[in-house]
């Protein structure tokens, strides 16, 4: 590889992580083809854009970016790839759907929206990390409850004030 070549893989390995708000760094090493291509299918179905790159390259490009990933460093060692997405627990779905048949992907690390993660025992953390929907779900039901048992205390009592106040008492 070219030095101007190795300039423009770390350039764009920069931008990548100064753009993603969602990234893991995985160790593959020692999948088959197969199994590879297998996990790369599994994450193209989740949204997710899987990179194997060098230790040297990746190392250059986070210490290029303005975003402080100096606790990861230690991370890069052996093979690494990283995981891109936009939804902060679909790596870690992937990973542990994955892993109930493989040994690997190994998780190194993860930048979850400015939180970062380190080791493989941090998964099923990562795994219940709601997205930004289901956060909104959440939220929504929590505000439609009392609503909803206003309705339908006005539903049950046949629109009588005195039924009114004793279904909503009772309850």
């Amino acid at each position: 590889m070219t030095k101007e070549q190795k300039t423009e893989v770390v350039n764009k390995l920069a931008n990548d992580l100064v753009e993603s708000k969602v990234l893991y760094f995985t160790d593959i090493a020692g999948l088959n083809s197969k199994n590879t291509s297998e996990l790369r299918r599994a994450c193209f179905n989740a949204g997710i854009r899987l990179s194997v790159v060098k230790n040297t390259l990746l190392e250059r490009a986070m210490e290029s970016c303005e975003k402080d990933f100096s606790e990861f460093k230690d991370v890069l060692k052996g093979n690494t790839s990283l995981m891109f997405s936009n939804v902060g627990n679909a790596p870690a779905k992937v990973i542990k759907n994955f892993r109930r048949k493989h040994e690997k992907p190994i998780l190194k690390g993860a930048y979850v929206e400015e939180s970062i993660y380190l080791g493989d025992n941090q998964i099923d953390s990562l795994v219940s990390i709601k997205s930004k929907e289901e956060l909104i779900g959440d939220i929504i039901s929590l505000l439609q409850s009392p609503a909803k048992n206003v309705i339908s205390a006005l539903k049950s009592s046949g629109n009588q004030l005195s039924g009114i106040l004793k279904t909503l008492s009772d309850r």
